[in-house]
């Protein structure tokens, strides 16, 4: 906003891997903060420690505010919070921003920003990619749909969680964009568990081939920094599975309806079918590898 941050009231909702450390990075640089989560966790008591004030709704959290985000798992728990019975809708002041941050349908999107116009509000949609390590570091993606004049007045909220922040165009703009990421991050993931299972079952030791090809060509994100947690064994999450799988079907929705065929991705959903099936649904996408063992009779990894 133009005012400084010490005058911006920001209505926060969301506390979760991503949400906490934004609001956190909000927070370090004077932004005053009215913070819920749908759940009781530490995170939130983290972010109150921290200077948030705890609310008991969106609605709670929207009252007063200048700029509203809520960052939240799928496109139902966006509704709720943005338009839903206790949703910030009902409290947000005329000329009020609300920044939503999920990874959602663009066409629900696109009716929630409606409907907040109704009542003077102005939307902008603004999904982030980075992972946890990206939202603790403020050094997120973010790609925005919305109003160019908004988009400017907020552009110092994004800078205070974000590095490389696009506006792409209206309303939906954004979400299309995040869901054009996942397509290259998940075909990326399974590319880079088919390199790696064909070493693994070639009795390559599996470290010394990310190490051979990631500097070239085939390099990518998904090889430098999720390559060596497989071969280590680590399957904590940055971006939990179930998350890419709810973020794929997205895609092939989004696919669907322009008539689109993306087979990838359509294959890459089905492998994250079997990991989850395997109860890895809330492990790191690099667990994509399990679905490759499992045919291979082989790990690629250490344990």
């Amino acid at each position: 906003m133009s005012a400084a941050p010490g005058q911006t009231q920001i209505g926060f909702i969301g506390l979760g891997i991503m949400g906490a450390p934004m609001a956190k990075n909000l927070l370090k640089v004077g932004y005053q903060l009215n913070v819920y989560n749908r759940s009781d966790r530490p995170r939130v008591d983290e972010v109150v420690a921290a200077g948030g004030v705890r609310v008991g709704s969106p609605k709670e959290a929207a009252t007063g505010a200048d700029v509203i985000i809520s960052i939240v798992t799928d496109t139902p728990d966006m509704e709720d919070v943005l338009v839903g019975e206790e949703g910030a809708i009902h409290g947000a002041k005329e000329g009020a921003v609300v920044i939503d941050m999920s990874t959602v349908s663009p066409k629900v999107t696109r009716e929630v920003a409606a409907a907040l116009q109704e009542r003077g509000v102005a939307m902008l949609d603004a999904p982030v990619s980075g992972g946890d390590v990206g939202a603790i570091n403020g050094t997120l993606s973010i790609m925005v749909g919305g109003d160019e004049a908004v988009f400017n007045q907020c552009l110092p909220v994004f800078e205070a969680m974000g590095t490389n922040i696009n506006l792409i165009g209206s309303n939906g703009a954004g979400q299309t964009t995040k869901l054009c990421n996942q397509i290259a991050v998940s075909v990326n993931n399974m590319a880079m568990a088919e390199a790696l299972m064909l070493a693994a079952t070639s009795d390559l030791d599996v470290q010394k081939v990310i190490d051979a090809i990631s500097g070239g060509a085939a390099g990518s994100w998904q090889l430098s920094n999720l390559g060596p947690r497989i071969a280590a064994g680590d399957f904590d999450p940055g971006f939990m599975v179930y998350l890419q799988q709810k973020d794929l079907r997205l895609v092939l929705q989004a696919a669907n309806d322009v008539k689109l065929a993306l087979p990838a991705v359509s294959i890459a959903h089905q492998f994250f079918n079997i990991v989850e099936r395997a109860g890895c649904a809330e492990e790191g996408t690099q667990a994509l590898i399990k679905a490759y063992e499992a045919q291979a009779s082989k790990q690629a990894r250490a344990g």
